[in-house]
């Protein structure tokens, strides 16, 4: 019924454990049958026409593979029934030894296979001799006949399943034999119904021997039904198994799993003892040569398939098939040979025209189990699947990959760093911290206007690639978006962090190259570390990016957070409908700060500056309420509220004698709306005032931006009359020659320069040079911050001409302002001498 053939990679010298026995229990129920039975032997014709039945019979008709072993189905059990009719049992024995020994030489088999199928099969039908000798004689075709016969043939069954199942347990395991018994179904029922054919046979060669003609045409009708179902069968299950490969591919597919799922499965399809996935190297992705083997559970890399044959497959874009029944030419079997393998298929997986990789099947299970060209479609079906699996597994792979890192440079984005940060406090070791660096890059916005955002797109990548090169190995170096950095890793300390910081800052700052240009670039810097200031990742990001935003304000530098930056980023956030409220009802107040001669202290005007007094939160600083309304589009507002207020004292100003000139503080982005001049047209021609009492303070950030966005609403500005003034000059190095170019009338040199002016060289250096060459390009300068005599000394030396600061008056509301105003000089004075302005103090108040 069941026998087994097969190459067994483990050693097959454990069958001889089972064999010894079998061949032992062979020779003892010989010898009874020989002894007991009254006619041993004999009816030589028929038994040699049931010997060449035997042999022919036991041609394979249904094949299982077990693992390495192959168990074929065979109709053995028809012969079988006849030959224990009528022939003596030792006769029987004699026959079907001589079968299995023909059978086992045309099969090739090795000493311990041979003996193994020869032992089982002597056995076998010793015992069923043993039981047609027990039972009552055989008379007749009866029912006792059948139940006799039946009985005889399921002891051969039993037994040979027996022996197949405990020699590949002895030598594959228990699991190998169960997976036999599993399978045993089949057979067994395919041996039930040879023995009720050959009953059938036995009952009419009985009654005619002439029905012998009919039963060899119908036993060939059968046969060709039979192996026709045989072949339904396995395209069935083939069909099925590509259904099942087909649907885990595209599941795997998804999670990276794709050659875990396929290669498999493909093995056990295509019933190979290896099957092989290779891949070469593309972008980003290695070369994978990984390969499923039989009775390992793992993915081996390495491939029995000769590398020659691949290549051949992958450069003619064609099925390589090779063996006994695929054929091949001449010297690609001497590979196979040379190689020590029987057959192999090798299919090119395809991507358009393109050749993507190959899926490879090597050795086909059984000693006599070969490839066949039924097979070569079989498995280019799957190398479609597979192809187009691959391609979706990459290019989820690529989609996954680019939403963990940005397009430019190639490097980590926010998202990617935000799930490390978060591992990275989850597991972080006693004794260390981890720091978050934020480098926002300066000036950026400045190379995209004037030299093109291509330009400032390779700014980005040199500064990706010089953090790439200088941070530690350990960190993680990524793209928070924009012209921001950010840089994670764990080191001992604070102070670490911030050397690492200044560090990098440094190397950032290296002149950079592009073409014919040479730039500076320079960063500043935010750190944040957990878990002192944070402990999760959202926290220390948004932390981080507070200090970042704090060191902004001084030029290149390196800012440590602290919770004061964020108790003023929250103060700040709150105030939002505070300041909406504010500007409904006028809650804003506007102070006065004077702009006098240096030498005769004459009042010239006044800057209007927006004062807050919050009733919760006390006085609000004007950096903080004036940003609020930027971000919240509440600044048109804030800037007409100030203005309105500067015009109606302008035109109410007590002292007609000297009329007084107001200055407005602007934001650049008030440049940039195109409406904005004609609504200070609106609002001068409302309340009365000549143009020229009107100056617009614009910070010299704001009107030097390295654009042409300003020029228009500058220009339309002054064409109205109204004065123009670069406030904080010197802070930006901006160029004098540039400033020239620009429709404005006054320069304020900033105070960090006029204050230093008594005790550093430099900074009286850079106020002389101002004034210098402001007075030649026809430009009025004012000094801001003079605090001090001897600071008003200076600057009347090097010849400026117009003062603010503390040390003539500090921001005043409207009230105070005439009274300082009203000021006499002191009494002790004498006539003669030039008239002083009385300070009025107002510790209250806060300078812009």
């Amino acid at each position: 019924m069941v026998s087994r053939t097969g190459v067994a990679r483990r050693t097959t010298e454990k069958a001889w454990l089972i064999t010894g026995p079998l061949a032992l229990l062979a020779v003892v129920c010989s010898t009874f049958l020989a002894l007991a039975a009254p006619h041993p032997h004999g009816k030589w014709g028929p038994a040699f026409l049931l010997f060449v039945a035997l042999v022919v019979a036991q041609l394979p008709v249904l094949s299982f593979v077990v693992r390495r072993q192959s168990l074929t189905a065979t109709i053995s059990e028809i012969p079988l029934v006849l030959a224990l009719y009528y022939l003596p049992p030792l006769t029987v024995v004699l026959v079907a030894t001589l079968a299995a020994v023909v059978i086992q030489v045309r099969r090739r088999l090795g000493p311990a296979k041979f003996a193994f199928n020869v032992a089982r099969s002597a056995a076998a039908t010793s015992l069923a001799g043993l039981v047609i000798l027990g039972m009552p004689p055989i008379q007749g075709v009866g029912p006792g006949t059948w139940g006799i016969l039946f009985a005889a043939v399921s002891t051969v069954t039993l037994v040979t399943l027996a022996a197949v199942v405990g020699v590949i347990t002895l030598i594959q395991g228990w699991q190998a034999g169960l997976e036999v018994v599993k399978t045993s179904t089949v057979p067994l029922l395919a041996a039930v119904v040879n023995v009720t054919v050959g009953l059938i046979i036995l009952i009419t060669v009985t009654t005619t021997h002439w029905s012998l003609l009919l039963l060899a045409a119908l036993g060939l009708i059968v046969g060709v039904v039979y192996r026709t179902y045989a072949q339904f069968l396995r395209q069935h299950r083939t069909l099925a198994d590509i259904y099942d490969l087909t649907r885990a591919m595209t599941q795997s597919g998804q999670d990276g799993t794709l050659p875990d799922a396929l290669l498999g499965r493909v093995r056990a399809l295509m019933q190979a003892e290896y099957a092989t996935l290779w891949l070469p190297q593309q972008g980003r992705h290695p070369e994978v040569l990984l390969s499923a083997r039989v009775d390992d559970p793992g993915l081996l890399d390495f491939s029995k398939t000769p590398v020659s044959l691949r290549e051949r497959a992958v450069d003619a874009c064609q099925t390589v098939a090779l063996g006994a029944r695929v054929g091949g030419e001449r010297d690609q079997l001497d590979v196979l040979r040379q190689a020590a393998v029987k057959d192999v298929i090798v299919v090119p997986l395809r991507s358009g025209q393109a050749v993507i990789g190959t899926l490879e099947v090597t050795n086909r299970l059984g000693a006599l189990s070969f490839f066949t060209s039924d097979d070569v479609p079989v498995l280019e079906t799957v190398a479609a699947h597979a192809a187009v699996a691959l391609e979706n597994s990459r290019l989820v792979d690529r989609l996954r990959h680019d939403a963990y890192h940005d397009a430019l440079t190639k490097l980590p984005n926010r998202r990617r760093i935000t799930g490390a940060l978060d591992e990275s406090v989850k597991i972080r070791a006693p004794g260390e911290v981890v720091a978050v660096l934020l480098f926002d890059v300066d000036g950026l916005r400045q190379v995209n206007a004037s030299l093109g955002h291509a330009a400032g797109d390779k700014v980005l990548a040199e500064v990706a690639d010089r953090l790439r090169a200088s941070a530690p190995s350990s960190a993680l170096v990524g793209r928070a978006g924009g012209d921001e950095f950010l840089v994670t890793l764990r080191l001992e300390n604070v102070e670490a962090a911030l050397e690492l910081a200044a560090e990098l800052r440094e190397q950032i700052r290296d002149e950079m190259v592009f073409d014919s240009l040479t730039l500076d670039v320079d960063t500043a810097v935010g750190v944040a570390v957990h878990p002192d200031h944070g402990s999760d990742a959202a926290t220390l990001l948004q932390r981080v990016d507070l200090a970042a935003t704090a060191a902004k304000s001084v030029p290149g530098s390196v800012q440590l957070f602290n919770p004061a930056l964020e108790s003023r980023s929250m103060r700040r956030l709150g105030l939002a409908g505070d300041l909406r409220r504010a500007l409904d009802e006028g809650e804003l107040e506007v102070y006065f700060q004077p702009k006098v001669t240096l030498r005769g202290r004459r009042l010239l005007g006044v800057e209007c500056l927006a004062r807050w007094e919050h009733p919760t939160h006390g006085t609000v600083a004007p950096e903080d309420f004036v940003a609020v309304a930027e971000h919240t589009g509440q600044l048109s507002r804030l800037t007409e509220a100030v203005l309105r207020e500067g015009l109606r004292r302008s035109r109410d100003w007590t002292h007609a004698e000297q009329p007084l000139a107001v200055a407005v503080n602007l934001s650049a982005r008030t440049l940039t709306d195109p409406h904005f001049p004609d609504r200070v047209r609106e609002l001068l021609d409302e309340y009365g005032v000549p143009p020229q009492r009107l100056t617009f303070e614009i910070r010299e950030a704001g009107v030097l931006d390295g654009t042409d966005r300003p020029i228009p609403t500058l220009h339309r500005l002054r064409d109205l009359g109204v004065r123009l003034s670069v406030d904080d000059f010197g802070t930006g190095y901006s160029s004098l020659a540039y400033l020239r170019r620009l429709p404005v009338h006054e320069v304020k040199v900033d105070r960090s320069f006029v204050q230093g002016m008594a005790t550093d060289p430099g900074d009286l250096a850079i106020v002389n040079a101002v004034v210098t060459l402001s007075q030649q390009f026809g430009l009025a300068v004012v000094a801001e911050g003079v605090e001090s005599e001897l600071t008003l000394e200076l600057l009347q030396d090097i010849g400026c001409e117009i003062g603010q600061g503390f040390l003539f008056s500090r921001p005043l509301p409207y009230e105070r302002l005439e009274a300082w105003f009203g000021a006499q000089v002191e009494p002790e004075v004498a006539a003669a001498e030039a008239p002083r302005l009385r300070v009025v103090p107002d510790r209250s108040a806060t300078l812009l």
